[in-house]
């Protein structure tokens, strides 16, 4: 399925996604941001309780929540929920809206070269 937003040069092709194993999922150290309905979303598909996914699978940075990651090296970092093995996510039906829009992002409008260069499924308009 090839997806294209407004606003960008270039569109999506899921089908790529098999072939880069995860590209979006790790890489340096940043914040994956989780709003209250999603962290209740993820609750729920674990079939855990709000205050084990937030011990367990959220920092609070501020007024918000990110994921938490694992270093996987000295500069390398994953998604607490990014399965290494498969190489896929492991919660991708309720996966936070910045993974779900990515890469739609705001940032790569200005940043195009850096999408290009994460992500093989990025292909030119």
């Amino acid at each position: 399925m090839i997806l294209k937003q407004e606003g960008y040069n270039y569109c999506f092709d899921a089908s790529e996604c098999s072939s880069c194993k995860g590209n979006c999922c790790i890489g340096e150290s940043g914040y994956i941001w989780i709003t209250k309905d999603e962290i209740e979303k993820l609750a729920k598909h674990l079939d855990i309780s709000l205050e084990e996914v937030r011990v367990k699978y959220l920092r609070k940075v501020g007024y918000k929540y990110s994921l938490k990651e694992r270093q996987l090296s000295a500069d390398n970092f994953a998604c607490i929920f990014f399965d290494t093995q498969k190489r896929q996510c492991s919660v991708y039906e309720v996966r936070p809206t910045q993974c779900r829009t990515f890469p739609f992002w705001e940032y790569f409008k200005n940043n195009e070269k850096e999408v290009y260069e994460e992500c093989p499924a990025i292909k030119p308009l």
